[in-house]
Parts: structure tokens; sequence; C-alpha cells
């Protein structure tokens, strides 16, 4: 069971004058078990604490004005013991107790809200401490406990909810961690806030952002249908270094395919065989060829298709290197291609060589 520590407040005293005046004997006790509670060790300690607190927080709650703020304090220590036993529903009730005396006031009443609203989600009840964290956050500002909520509404599948409580958080700056970035991301895209999210996103991107930062900007502008924007954040992203591998080139490759701009890809591809990060093969020449023919750059796709029938010797890579030629007026070069093929045994030619002739 998740334990979740409490403020305990190490000076009775202050807080003796604070809502209502408390006699010197309660005082003392509660100091005392302060004390015992400080040092408890097991689960008997505890339970001591516990029972001590609680026998005195309910036989205090009827009486007078110091007789309740004694019991609210009572019950904080008992709601300290038990969150130290891993109890922390029993512990939020204490604190719910103690908050609801007519003379705690509402400063007091405001710290035991939040840390009532802690406990409730540490004890998984979800709803209790979205409804205590939203109450607390409606006279309070407070970045992480924003952050606790958002993650409480998207764990409940709030979207809306959510995106609602995330965007002032947005607004202030970025998240601090990846995987409070990561839940920004989740809970835009549910709410259906896909370009808010990216327009956020690569608003802040920079050469200082981690790789995590662009690739979701890449990831998320793909699902917005912005195939183009995805590929150049990739290529700023390579050109910066960011990305380096070869799954990131290859991806470098595909979105600029899937962007419209084939032309990139082939540049890349070529680039990657002159530096040696492709093997100079016929998958990769092959590959070569047809991204340049995606381009419709003729003398660069047929150059490419020459170079792969040369290192395949096949005679259906020959004929499409002579159908292509012939589509773009190259006939030359097409009749050539095409009786490499017929010699290869290729008797598809022949029609194709008839027209030549």
């Amino acid at each position: 069971m998740k334990r979740l520590a409490l403020i305990v407040f190490s000076s009775w005293a202050a807080l003796a004058q604070a809502d209502a005046p408390l006699p010197g004997d309660i005082i003392q006790d509660l100091n005392a078990l302060q004390g015992s509670l400080a040092s408890a060790e097991g689960e008997q300690a505890l339970e001591s604490v516990i029972e001590r607190a609680q026998r005195q927080a309910e036989r205090l709650e009827s009486g007078n004005r110091s007789d309740q703020w004694a019991s609210a304090l009572y019950d904080q220590l008992a709601a300290g013991a038990l969150s130290r036993q891993g109890e922390n529903s029993a512990a939020a009730d204490r604190l719910e107790r103690a908050r609801s005396r007519s003379s705690v006031g509402a400063e007091q009443a405001s710290r035991w809200l939040r840390q009532e609203a802690q406990l409730r989600r540490a004890a998984g009840q979800r709803a209790q401490a979205i409804g205590l964290y939203q109450q607390w956050l409606d006279d309070q500002s407070d970045r992480d406990m924003s952050w606790q909520l958002v993650r409480l509404l998207a764990d409940d599948a709030q979207w809306e909810a959510a995106a609602e409580r995330l965007t002032p958080l947005l607004t202030e700056g970025e998240p601090e961690s990846d995987a409070r970035q990561a839940l920004a991301l989740g809970v835009m895209r549910r709410a259906g806030r896909g370009e808010q999210a990216l327009g956020w996103l690569v608003e802040d991107l920079s050469e200082q952002s981690g790789s995590n930062a662009w690739r979701q900007a890449a990831g998320l502008a793909q699902q917005a249908g912005q195939a183009g924007l995805a590929a150049g954040l990739w290529e700023t992203a390579w050109q910066l270094g960011i990305f380096d591998s070869n799954e990131d080139f290859d991806t470098l490759v595909e979105l600029h395919l899937a962007g419209g701009t084939p032309a990139r890809a082939a540049e890349h591809l070529e680039r990657a065989l002159e530096e040696g990060r492709l093997t100079d093969d016929e998958a990769t020449l092959r590959r070569l060829a047809q991204v340049w023919y995606q381009a419709r750059a003729i003398e660069k796709a047929l150059d490419s298709w020459q170079a792969l029938a040369e290192a395949s010797q096949q005679s259906e890579d020959w004929r499409r290197y002579g159908q292509l030629a012939y589509a773009w007026g190259e006939e030359a070069r097409a009749e050539s291609a095409w009786e490499t093929a017929q010699a290869l045994g290729d008797n598809e030619v022949d029609a194709w060589l008839a027209n030549l002739r």
C-alpha cells in the first residue's frame, strides 16, 4: 500500500494561539503524543498513538471552541500515524473530521484539505480526490497540484476537463519532465485538441530540446494529417544531429515520401550511399531508383534504374528501365535497355522494340 507522509507541526504552542487558545495540559499532551509519533517504531507503537489521539479527539469534539480546536489537532495526529501505517483512506477521514471543526480557521483548513486530497489520491479514491483537488485549486495556485489533478482527470478519462486544467499550465511554460510532457500530449490528443498540442510543441522546440520532444512533435503532426510538417520536423532534428541512428534515417526517408518531398528522400539515400551508411547492394539501388522515379526527376531516375539493372542483371529491371526511358522520350536508352532484356531471355520486350524500328 502506498504510504504518504503527512506534515506534523513541530510546535503546538504556535498552533495553540492560531485559532483558539488551548489549555496548558492539552498542549503538553499534544507535544508528548507528537513525540511518541516521531519516535514510533513498529505497528504497536503507532497503534498506541492512534488510539490515544482518536480517544482525545472524540472526547473533545463536542466541547467549546477551544476543545474543538484541540480535537482537530488530535485528529491530525491520528492521521499522521495512520498514514505511517499505509492506511491512507483512514488518515484522510481523520483530516476531513479535523477541517470540519467550526473552530478551525480557513488557512489551516486549506492545508488539511490539500493533505486530504493527496491521501485520497494515494488511497485510490479517485472521484473524492478529484473533487478535493478542484476545491483546493479554486482558491489556490499551485503548479504541482495542478499537474496532479490533470493526471487524476486523465486516469478517470475526463479528457476535456483535463485539457481545461492543462491549458494554463502549458501557457505558463513547458512541462518539467518527459512524463508530464507525455501526459500533456495524451490529454490534448484524447480531448480532440491535437492542433493546439502540436502548436505548443513546435513553438517550444529548439536545439536543446530532447529527441523525445522532436519525435512527439513529428508523430503528432502525422496524426493531425500534416505529413509535410512531420517530415520538416524530422529533417530539422536530423540536420541538428538530434537524430542519427539507422532507424531515424529510415524514418526520415519515409516521412519525406509521405510528406510529398521524395526528391529530398532520394538525396538522403544518395548521401548515405556515399558516406557508407547504406551498402551499395541491389536492395538499396532499387530503393533509390524507386524514390527518384516517385520524385519524377528524369535523369536521376533513369540513371538509378540503369545502375540497378546493371547490378541485378534481371530482365525485368532492364525492361522497366526501358519503359521509363521510352515514356520520357529517351528512345535510344529505351532501345538499348530492351535489347539487353531480350538478350537475357525477356520476350515481352519484342513488341516494344518493334515500335521503335
